[in-house]
């Protein structure tokens, strides 16, 4: 069964799976359906706010005809509460859209293009953060009037330097990230570039920024108009709030109600926002890391259904046909680094995986570990697992088989222990994430350091990784990873930064645990020597492919591509050892003439170097 992609990630999707987010977004769908509700009933009429009852004034909670009661005029508390929305909604709005409609644009601009644009934005921006917000804005409602357009444009216009900085921050990140220059390269415009990349990595944090600036606007309003600096004709929260305080001898819930609506409106933009800013996280990371993209002739088995199982060649562990990996480039596209891979893995045997830097080797490993880097893809191809197709099963289910099957040993083995847990720390955890005890789990881990030929493994458990040397962390790698007795092991240049005492004692032990637990091991190196000590067949790699596939001893003997017969004669041997130098070293000087300076050497004396 070949790969294909999974189902497109959808923003909705990952939104409605965040419940958090989700309450948010049903608070506001209820507010706006009481908002639409009273304009068909005619609440938002100015008649509606001010008819008043005589008869029923300070009315408690649940009157009839008045669900929350009335103020002491006699007027509907609920009317005027829904009626106050639509006010208090435009003021956030015309704010908020003043500060992001200024704070964006300056924003990309500063941070894309730097220099002097960026020092005097960035100077201006400072001076409006220097300045007392509330004091500014009481100051332009006292000389220009409590107009709620006035009001609220001021404060979106001291909101935006906030905003221009989280942008302009953002922004200087990335400028100088290789798929911009390449971008540039390629000839796309600053307007493209700015839309196309930039603004996808910046609009996460704004949208974030911009639900907590909802509620600091929404917070502002109410409060200029409870201190009775709004417009006194327009009835808003802020104002019910304030009549609520003024009778709280005599209707002590008045204020309960627009306090309530106004803490529900901020929570649920912040919810709403923490939602969204999520949701295209996650989306984003599907976008790089998600199923293969579909092409013609692939198919996928549906979700949820098992992939049909395929026997395998007898004794076959790992089947890889055809695969392809890549990586976004400057247009959108995906570039191939690994096409076309294909090769087998059977039980007890040892493929090498062989090529230069550069070659793919280590990407082709990290596609069947499903290690991919978040903006790589896997583009086509077939990975089988015991017969099992891992790419036509659902993800969970994919990754449960893999963490099952598969171990890897990375290389590099002091940078892979983490140096704030101990040994046995970290050996425990894993097998205890499997549903095994505290006890049993340390006492497996002892036990599989004592197989690695480790003399004192209680000693080792306790030890921090600094505390231990190189090989020796090699070991406590190899033994995390055989812990769990898999069927196959991926091994990243598991002897590169060992000596060669060491590294020829870390291929017996490999060769010894793959001849006692049967297993199939994939071995990703460039060292030849390591191929010809440890493995049973090769599979040499250039420019993303499999060159050629063969037998150890008949690819030593008798290799059949070119790259491959060039790889071997790379290798230094007894026929080509670079002569002694014949040559005369000039003698230090001590009068700080002549040595060290082309051209001043002293041929007339000193010693010969050989």
């Amino acid at each position: 069964m070949s790969a294909a992609p999974a189902r497109r990630a959808s923003p909705l999707r990952a939104l409605v799976r965040n419940p958090l987010a989700l309450a948010g977004a049903v608070l506001l769908a209820l507010m706006l359906a009481a908002l639409t509700a009273a304009f068909v009933i005619g609440w938002t009429d100015p008649s509606a706010t001010t008819r008043a009852n005589l008869y029923l004034l300070n009315a408690p909670p649940g009157t009839p005809g008045h669900l929350l009661g009335t103020d002491n005029g006699g007027r509907d508390v609920l009317v005027r509460l829904v009626a106050a929305t639509k006010p208090t909604m435009l003021s956030a709005a015309l704010a908020l859209t003043v500060a992001v409609g200024l704070g964006v644009p300056a924003g990309l601009v500063a941070g894309y293009y730097a220099g002097r644009t960026d020092m005097v934005l960035e100077w201006l921006a400072g001076l409006a953060m220097s300045l007392p917000s509330l004091m500014v804005l009481m100051a332009i409602i006292a000389g220009l009037g409590t107009s709620m357009w006035i009001s609220m444009t001021a404060l979106g216009c001291m909101m935006a330097p906030a905003v221009f900085r989280l942008v302009r921050a953002q922004v200087h990140a990335v400028r100088r990230e290789l798929y911009i220059d390449a971008a540039r390269v390629s000839g796309l415009g600053d307007a493209r570039i700015i839309a196309r990349h930039v603004l996808r990595v910046v609009r996460a944090p704004v949208i974030l920024m911009v639900a907590f600036l909802s509620g600091v606007a929404v917070t502002v309003q109410t409060g200029l108009d409870f201190l009775g600096l709004g417009d006194p004709a327009t009835v808003t929260w802020g104002r019910m709030l304030g009549e609520g305080f003024d009778a709280l001898d005599t209707n002590r819930v008045l204020f309960v109600w627009p306090g309530l609506a106004m803490t529900l409106t901020v929570l649920s933009f912040f919810l709403l926002g923490n939602g969204v800013r999520d949701a295209l996280q996650s989306v984003d990371a599907a976008s790089r890391t998600g199923g293969p993209k579909r092409s013609p002739g692939t198919r996928r088995a549906a979700p949820g259904v098992p992939a049909e199982p395929e026997a395998p060649a007898p004794g076959e562990m790992l089947r890889v046909r055809n695969l392809a990996v890549g990586y976004p480039d400057a247009s959108g596209d995906f570039k191939e680094v690994v096409r076309g891979v294909s090769f087998g893995l059977r039980a007890g045997r040892t493929l090498g995986l062989v090529g230069e830097s550069g070659c793919g080797k280590t990407q082709t490993a990290f596609a069947l570990l499903d290690l991919l880097p978040r903006r790589a893809r896997l583009l086509s191809g077939e990975i089988r697992v015991d017969g099992v197709d891992v790419l036509g099963l659902p993800r969970d289910r994919a990754g449960r088989l893999v963490r099952e099957t598969i171990a890897y040993v990375p290389q590099e083995p002091m940078s892979n222990l983490d140096p704030a847990f101990t040994i046995g720390f970290q050996l425990v955890e894993p097998l205890r994430a499997r549903g095994m005890g505290r006890a049993a789990a340390r006492a497996r881990a002892a036990e599989t350091l004592a197989r690695m030929g480790i003399a004192d493994p209680e000693r080792v458990l306790r030890s921090y990784p600094h505390q231990i040397s190189g090989g020796m962390a090699q070991r406590v790698l190899i033994a995390g990873a055989v812990t769990t007795e898999p069927k196959i092991l991926v091994a990243d240049e598991p002897t590169t930064a060992l000596d060669v005492t060491v590294q020829s004692e870390i291929l017996d032990l490999l060769r010894g645990l793959r001849d006692e637990l049967g297993m199939a091991i994939l071995l990703v190196t460039h060292d030849l020597g390591v191929v010809a000590e440890l493995c049973d067949d090769v599979a040499v790699m250039r420019a993303g492919r499999v060159v050629e596939t063969a037998p150890v001893d008949a690819f030593f003997r008798a290799p059949e591509h070119e790259h491959s017969r060039a790889l071997l004669a790379a290798v230094p041997d007894e026929d080509h050892v670079r002569p002694d130098y014949e040559t005369e070293v000039p003698a230090p000087r001590r009068d700080g003439g002549g040595a060290g300076r082309p051209g001043a050497a002293n041929t007339s004396g000193g010693g010969t170097g050989r």
